[in-house]
């Protein structure tokens, strides 16, 4: 008769077996940190090309100057066809694109389908879109004041600025970044924050753009130490791709200004583990430390990450370096954008090999944006199958069915 221990080991070998797919496919999952040879090569040529130095590059204002932005630029670093040139040019007449000298640092040039260089660097497909909305999210009818977004009864968005300091191709707000960088102006901000302190039920404000951390210092603060003077406003968040894209802005003394007004949470976004560099990992712990929560917002993006084992392989590194995944956003239907959609059923099929198959602090929410800004819609694979008279019947991560007791809720005090 077998012994407690011969069970166990047998279930501890099934499980195993379980696993032995992932192990195998991530050996061919490009990561940010396991390049950091290759991204040293290729930091060291951008040095040479623009006559900087190491301080140079480690100067967000220097990394933002010397985004490359023009063919003539990326094609000293980036091998491309003529057919690829001038894709670049013509959708660069109608959508801006720019990136940093550090990110560059991070696309295997000969690599036509590297995962930074598709999110980073325009591809004729986007002229032809035909199927895309400019506003999917009906942000320009869900704007109640200022530069506000408000689509749920105790949280608000304010957008604070176009600018990026690389220009996603993917982006679902390409309608507003336009030709140049443009702040949202102070009265439109004050505009903005007067709303807040005028609406009590409001407790919970997101500042993002673009990028709200493209903002310098001291507007950072002034925005930061106002939304503080709100007695009900409890908690402040920042929308910010700069640690993924320009880690040198987690500077000391802007994490020496968030700070002072905690509770600060910031959430970023990290869509491939070949974005998880070193130096995205010390601008990730640079706010840690200083008691930033950390949250990663992904998009689902065709060609990219729609793959349950790159998903995987992303939220195991993130938390490594305490990012918290905590969206899986469905990709909308942008204008320019299209060709990066994917099914429902990708998604879901993410979230089937999440659960059960990692632990739960590397398993965000598969989120869809229901149309014309009526909110997040969370999707999940179906657990519970039926249910009965004083029972439901669940299946588990592995496909296994039991039934599981549904008991009557008592009023506690007739029990106690």
């Amino acid at each position: 008769m077998p012994t407690k221990r011969d069970v166990s080991l047998e279930r501890a070998a099934e499980l195993k077996s379980r696993i032995t797919d992932y192990l195998e496919a991530r050996e061919s999952i490009v990561r940010g940190i396991d390049i950091e040879d290759q991204i040293s090569k290729r930091r060291a040529n951008l040095l040479e090309f623009f006559g900087a130095t190491a301080e140079d590059w480690n100067s967000y204002d220097w990394q933002i100057k010397n985004r490359i932005s023009t063919v003539e630029t990326l094609e000293k670093f980036i091998n491309l066809t003529d057919e690829e040139k001038e894709a670049i040019r013509n959708v660069g007449k109608e959508y801006r694109w720019a990136l940093t000298p550090y990110y560059l640092s991070l696309i295997n040039p000969d690599d036509r389908y590297d995962a930074v260089r598709l999110l980073s660097i325009p591809t004729g497909v986007e002229i032809l879109d035909t199927e895309g909305v400019a506003d999917p999210m009906g942000e320009e009818t869900t704007n109640p004041a200022g530069s506000i977004t408000r689509r749920y009864p105790d949280r608000l968005i304010i957008n604070v600025t176009n600018q990026c300091a690389m220009y996603c191709r993917h982006c679902q707000r390409r309608r507003n970044i336009g030709g140049t960088d443009e702040h949202r102006s102070r009265a439109v901000l004050q505009e903005s924050i007067d709303y807040v302190a005028n609406c009590p039920e409001i407790r919970d404000v997101l500042i993002t753009g673009g990028d709200s951390l493209c903002l310098t210092d001291e507007t950072i603060e002034w925005i930061l130490s106002s939304l503080r003077k709100i007695p009900h406003v409890e908690i402040i968040r920042l929308g910010s791709r700069t640690p993924v894209t320009a880690p040198q802005r987690i500077t000391e003394n802007l994490i020496n200004i968030i700070k002072k007004y905690h509770p600060i949470f910031l959430n970023t976004h990290f869509n491939h583990p070949q974005e998880v560099t070193e130096e995205a990992k010390a601008a990730c712990e640079r706010l840690a430390n200083a008691g930033v929560p950390l949250g990663n917002q992904a998009v689902l993006l065709n060609g990219i990450n729609n793959d349950k084992f790159v998903m995987r392989c992303l939220n195991h590194e993130l938390v490594k370096i305490r990012v918290r995944p905590y969206y899986i956003f469905h990709a909308k239907h942008v204008t320019g954008t299209t060709h990066f959609n994917t099914s429902i059923d990708d998604g879901l099929e993410i979230m089937e090999y999440l659960r059960g198959y990692t632990s739960g602090l590397a398993i965000p929410n598969y989120i869809v944006n229901a149309p014309n800004g009526n909110g997040k819609t969370p999707l999940l694979p179906q657990y519970m199958i039926s249910r009965g008279k004083g029972y439901i019947t669940i299946r588990t991560w592995e496909g296994k069915v039991f039934e599981y007791p549904n008991h009557e809720s008592k009023n506690i005090k007739d029990l106690i």
